[in-house]
This record gives C-alpha cells, sequence and structure tokens, in this order.
C-alpha cells in the first residue's frame, strides 16, 4: 500500500478490502498543515483512483496518544495569523476563512468516500481528535481513552467539526455544551453515554483495533453497493426531514435494485456458500475524461 502512505500515515491492507490506516506523526499526532493536508486526500485518492476498499478504519501508532490536536506551532505561524500592517482585518479574515474552509474538508474527507469509515481511539484524544469522529461513520474507544474539547481552553470556539457535528450525533445538547464550554477531560465511558461513540472496548491500543478490524471484515462482507447506499441515506438523513430522505431513497434504491448482487447474494445463501460480490468501481470512459 505504499502508494497511499505517506510521510505520517501508514497505509496497510491486514484483510482483503479491508484498509488500515495508521496516523504516525511522532511524538503525539499533532496536526500541521501537512499532515491534515495528507489525511484529505487519502481519502479522496482512495474514493477517485476506485481502490477496492470496502471499509477502512482509522487509528494511532502510538499507544498513550492518539492526537495532542492541532500543532499550536503551525497555527501560530506567519502564513495563518495575517497582520492588520500586512493585509489588513478584512483581507486577513477572509484568508484565515480560504484555510478554515480548506483544514474543514480535509477532516471531512472520510464522509466523503463510498466505503464506512471506522475510528479506533485510544489514549488521549484532545481537541481536533474529538472533531475526526463526526465524519467517520463508527467510533469505537479503548477504555483507556480520555477526550477533550480543548479549543476555548485554548482560546477559540471549535471549528473543524465538533459543534457541526455533536449535537446532531450525540443525544444530550446539555452536556454537548458543557463539555465545549469548560474544557473538562472526559472518559470513554461518558463518551458513549453521550452517543459520541458506539462502544468501549476493555484495553488500549491493540484491543480496539482489533475490534474495529473485526466489524470492518463484517462489512466489507456485505454487498458494497447496499453498503454505500446505506451510508449515502443515513448521511443525508442527518441533515434533511423523514420525507425528504424517504424520497431519495427511492430514487436510490430505484436504480440500486438493479444490480446483481441481490440475485447472487440469495443464490449463494440458498447454497449455502459466502457469496462474493464485485468491486464498487467501474472502469469506464469516464474516468478517463
Amino acid at each position: 500500500m505504499s502508494q497511499y502512505s505517506s510521510k505520517w500515515i501508514r497505509v496497510s491492507e491486514p484483510y482483503p478490502h479491508v484498509l488500515h490506516v495508521e496516523l504516525a506523526r511522532a511524538p503525539v499526532n499533532a496536526f500541521n498543515t501537512e499532515f491534515w493536508q495528507a489525511y484529505g486526500k487519502l481519502f479522496d485518492k482512495l474514493a477517485e483512483d476506485g481502490y477496492d476498499v470496502r471499509a477502512l478504519v482509522v487509528s494511532s501508532s502510538f499507544s498513550k496518544t492518539f492526537t495532542a490536536g492541532i500543532d499550536l506551532n503551525d497555527l501560530a505561524g506567519p502564513e495563518v495569523i495575517a497582520t492588520d500592517k500586512v493585509m489588513g482585518n478584512a483581507r486577513g479574515a477572509l484568508q484565515s476563512r480560504k484555510r478554515l474552509l480548506a483544514f474543514q474538508r480535509a477532516l471531512s474527507a472520510p464522509e466523503r468516500t463510498p466505503f464506512p469509515v471506522i475510528l479506533a481511539v485510544h489514549g488521549h484524544l484532545i481537541g481536533l481528535g474529538v472533531d475526526l469522529i463526526g465524519p467517520c461513520d463508527v467510533c469505537y474507544a479503548a477504555s483507556n481513552t480520555n477526550f477533550v474539547i480543548k479549543e476555548v481552553d485554548v482560546g477559540f470556539a471549535p471549528g473543524l467539526g465538533t459543534m457541526a457535528f455533536l449535537p446532531k450525533i450525540t443525544g444530550n445538547h446539555s452536556l454537548v455544551r458543557e463539555l465545549t464550554y469548560t474544557a473538562r477531560p472526559f472518559s470513554a465511558a461518558e463518551a458513549e453515554r453521550l452517543g459520541l461513540v458506539s462502544k468501549v472496548v476493555q484495553g488500549g491500543r491493540e484491543e480496539v483495533i482489533k475490534e474495529a478490524l473485526e466489524v470492518a471484515k463484517v462489512i466489507a462482507s456485505r454487498s458494497p453497493v447496499a453498503v454505500a447506499g446505506a451510508k449515502h441515506l443515513t448521511t443525508h438523513a442527518r441533515d434533511y426531514s423523514v420525507p425528504e430522505n424517504l424520497a431519495v431513497t427511492s430514487v436510490w434504491n430505484g436504480s440500486a435494485f438493479l444490480t446483481n448482487d441481490i440475485p447472487d447474494n440469495l443464490k449463494a445463501r440458498l447454497n449455502k456458500r459466502t457469496p462474493s460480490f464485485a468491486p464498487l468501481a467501474v472502469v469506464s470512459r469516464w474516468s478517463k475524461l
């Protein structure tokens, strides 16, 4: 998987159609510009290339810390903070907005993929680490995970996804506000009660990665047409009304029902064998445009 690995991101394929992405910027996976750009490009490239991945797990290479969040040295660099003397308030604000939009888009890349992305967190998950959860499909946490929505403690409001996602994907609006305003640490058990993670795995890095990969294997064994459709429609349902989602679902499934995966799957089950599905991506003349 060298074609997808980069300076601080290691990509492997431990099982057929299952990728494992390890964040590996020593010592604590602090995100500078180069790191978050590489993170976003990885998911976009996998989707654009049509690589036959059907589930992907993201973890950290470091057992004690998943990520320390934004690299504050990078955040305070001269190319980030425009001074009044150089650009003026309005121009500086527009430049900052442009950079922030690019940052948001990079961290949101997992949501744009047709395959599910499982986040397997462990150790310290600080600031930006919480932002990573929303765009992923599933999040498992090791019991040793320590979460902190850190931004207010640094001096700014969370701006990379926490405020956009958490009120929609969790079940306790009051607690989301408390954790954001106070920047107090909270445990994996509290994150599970909040609905931020779907499962707490006893142990640390190795245990949560193992559990996440097992789930990824199950997902990868399903029809990629069905899984991609389920992902798209679930994401759509988050931001639209029930009638709107039902309308979109009818259009989507109206075409998706034409797949050979359905009769192939039924035939395999009747014959008591494991079904096999073709890759989701189909090479066509459009890929050359």
